[in-house]
């Protein structure tokens, strides 16, 4: 099998990909700025910076290495929420997801040589209504301050959650059963 290379600094996307077998693979982070073109919907934004990271990632790259790209967003009514910038910025996106429905999305691009597959995977996650000292509490675990939508599903964040319908791992940041299916297509099995 061709080496695999994470083009990612994420411990949970690496994380992720061990407990789906694949447990040797090189970490290469391509500089790659976030952009997107205007008007792209949430899907076409994140299988677009997906792109962008394995198009980059491929310069570090020999030609028969498979590379794999993720970049994930939260939508809150098609608006992005990024990071957030403090404890001021997490409380304000926290009380605008406690109590609603949000989506998250992310973009993988399995990429060898001159091959690219890119695809995205959505799952709607409904967080339950919070008070604003609960999610006082939660900021004060520092958990939600380098999470999209400050929140990980993976932590203190699940007791937000109230359901999802979709990938729960493609919250975590990768969305593991469709790259499986990716990787077959490029020689990479799981059950021989």
């Amino acid at each position: 099998m061709s080496r695999i290379v994470l083009a990612s600094a994420s411990p949970r996307r690496q994380e992720l990909l061990a407990r789906i077998g694949i447990t040797e693979f090189a970490i290469r982070i391509p500089e790659v700025e976030e952009s997107y073109p205007a008007g792209l919907s949430p899907r076409e934004t994140v299988e677009y910076i997906s792109r962008e990271k394995a198009d980059a990632a491929a310069a570090l790259c020999a030609p028969d290495e498979i590379v794999i790209t993720a970049d994930t967003m939260v939508f809150l009514d098609d608006q992005r929420l990024g990071k957030p910038l403090d404890e001021a910025d997490a409380l304000r996106m926290l009380t605008a997801l406690q109590g609603r429905r949000h989506t998250v999305c992310t973009g993988v691009t399995v990429r060898q040589g001159d091959r690219s597959l890119t695809e995205s995977e959505a799952t709607e996650v409904f967080f339950r209504p919070a008070s604003r000292e609960e999610l006082l509490g939660y900021i004060r675990t520092g958990e939600p301050m380098d999470k999209a939508g400050a929140y990980g599903i993976q932590g203190m964040g699940a007791l937000l959650v109230e359901r999802l319908n979709g990938d729960f791992f493609n919250v975590m940041g990768l969305p593991v059963l469709r790259l499986s299916r990716m990787l077959g297509q490029f020689g990479v099995s799981f059950f021989d």
